[in-house]
């Protein structure tokens, strides 16, 4: 568990014990339509439904969506980089501690996160392509607006 978790948790609470949606959503500064809308996005997080529809999120769960917000809030990834990496470092709801244990070796490796490397062929030509598709859209909504 990491530290941050250990002082969020809320009083009285075991560090194993299920959270609710609220409780989650307050210790990870997000609003609880955010966390549905991430699950209906990462397939890793599940938590368990009881009567009347009502979450728990396992401690795993808890540490994952902290890791999910915290590479689209702070490292300034996408949605879809983030189903990415999760999709290839295998992250689950036991994931590691820190988002650097799950994302940060895979995704330095390839320059993706945190290095001053130069983009690969592969980045590069993902980069022009989505330059073309902005472009496109630039010139559509120009069009609209006339």
């Amino acid at each position: 568990m990491t530290v941050a978790a250990e002082i969020d948790r809320p009083a009285g609470k075991s560090a194993l014990a299920f959270r609710t949606i609220s409780e989650v959503a307050e210790e990870l500064s997000v609003p609880q339509h955010v966390l549905r809308f991430w699950e209906s996005k990462f397939p890793q997080i599940k938590p368990v439904k009881r009567g009347g529809g009502r979450r728990y999120y396992r401690p795993g769960d808890v540490e994952l969506l902290r890791q999910i917000r915290d590479l689209l809030y702070t490292s300034g990834y996408t949605i879809k980089g983030v189903q990415k990496l999760l999709r290839e470092t295998g992250a689950t709801r036991q994931a590691p501690k820190s988002p650097v244990d799950v994302v940060g070796g895979a995704a330095e490796e390839k320059g993706d996160v945190g290095t001053d490397a130069a983009p690969s062929r592969t980045q590069n030509d993902d980069l022009r392509e989505l330059l073309q598709e902005l472009r496109e859209l630039r010139d559509l909504l120009r069009g609209l607006l006339r």
